[in-house]
């Protein structure tokens, strides 16, 4: 049955899904495309959102932008799909030396950090944890379970009769005028939030990908915490005694097996976060979109404006995913302008 739609979006992780749920918003007539047998990061995902991040511990990018509407966003969600998946919590990073505590005592008070600070301790937290010089709490935190998320979504789309299941065969497609034909489907657009398999891709595989692969551990343990714990690694409180723990970073081995150089090293991390004995009862893998610049790939193609991407959120899939599938529903929809920082114009010289 010959059917016409304005967007057809290959992939519903969590770039997909807010691309989809933002066009659905305006009325758009949406499907979206999704393949049960392929790997996919969003199902085995962390999904931390931290507004504080690195070794430097420096506001995340465009957080001032981002997490205001973070929280909105997912519970939206919640309340559409009635699912819970949004798990607001503090996030604890204990200093590592005195110097760090006096310059946070300072930041604490700067209006550009404010928003994100709940306390800051000056001796230890908890005494399951190697904090000596005491640490920062931060708000507007917490993780998404991701896997519920991406189930809930998947229902949600199929109630509403969008969503299509099956591999994406780049084989039959055609373009038409100003059309994309996919077999019977007629689209004005079809924009690709295909993960890691942009590699296949014919029309966006010259962007510079830099995927990572990163596993995460489920242990038990008498700690005794009711907030996330992230120095090194993070320590995320399941309930009962069960914790998530991760993540390491490789970029060469790119399978999403487990590996027992990954255990070992996320072990070692979390021995020198927490003095409480553990056991590790689970692990699983997975391979993240990232991209070679940091910065996501937004925009339609150089020479064939039907198609487009949204990809490359890598290891912050979860909070820039509703911000930026937001702003690319408004470029396409004529609204506004795309953001120079993520629009694939920057590298059209490699197209």
């Amino acid at each position: 049955m010959k059917q016409q739609v304005d967007y057809m979006i290959v992939g519903s992780g969590l770039a997909g899904a807010s691309l989809a749920c933002a066009l659905l918003d305006r009325g758009k007539q949406v499907l979206v495309v999704n393949d049960r047998q392929l790997y996919s990061s969003t199902k085995v995902a962390a999904g931390l959102y931290n507004p504080i991040t690195g070794r430097k511990m420096v506001k995340t990018w465009k957080a001032d932008a981002i997490f205001p509407a973070l929280i909105a966003y997912y519970k939206k969600l919640e309340a559409l799909t009635h699912a819970k998946f949004l798990h607001e919590s503090r996030i604890y990073r204990p200093f590592v030396s005195f110097e760090e505590q006096n310059e946070w005592m300072g930041k604490s008070a700067q209006s550009g950090y404010m928003n994100y600070i709940h306390k800051v301790l000056t001796s230890s937290f908890n005494s399951g944890i190697n904090d000596p010089y005491g640490g920062i709490e931060l708000k507007m935190s917490g993780f998404l379970d991701t896997e519920t998320f991406h189930k809930a979504m998947q229902q949600f789309f199929q109630l509403n009769e969008v969503l299509i299941e099956g591999n994406f065969d780049f084989r039959h497609i055609q373009f038409v005028s100003d059309k994309a034909v996919y077999k019977d489907i007629t689209a004005s657009k079809i924009i690709f939030c295909d993960g890691t398999y942009v590699s296949s891709n014919p029309f966006f595989n010259w962007l510079p990908f830099s995927p990572v692969k990163g596993e995460v551990l489920t242990i038990e343990s008498d700690l005794d915490i009711d907030v996330i714990v992230n120095r090194g690694v993070f320590c995320v409180p399941l309930g009962g005694s069960k914790f998530r723990v991760g993540s390491n970073y490789d970029n060469n081995n790119l399978t999403w097996t487990p590996t027992e150089k990954g255990k070992h090293q996320i072990e070692e991390r979390l021995k020198a976060l927490i003095n409480t004995p553990f056991t590790t009862v689970y692990q699983k893998a997975g391979v993240r979109p990232a991209t070679k610049d940091r910065r996501p790939y937004i925009g339609l193609h150089p020479s064939n404006e039907t198609i487009g991407i949204f990809n490359g959120l890598g290891t912050k899939g979860v909070s820039l995913s509703p911000y930026f599938g937001e702003h690319f529903a408004s470029f396409l929809e004529g609204e506004t302008e795309l953001d120079n920082e993520v629009n694939i114009s920057r590298y059209f010289s490699l197209s």
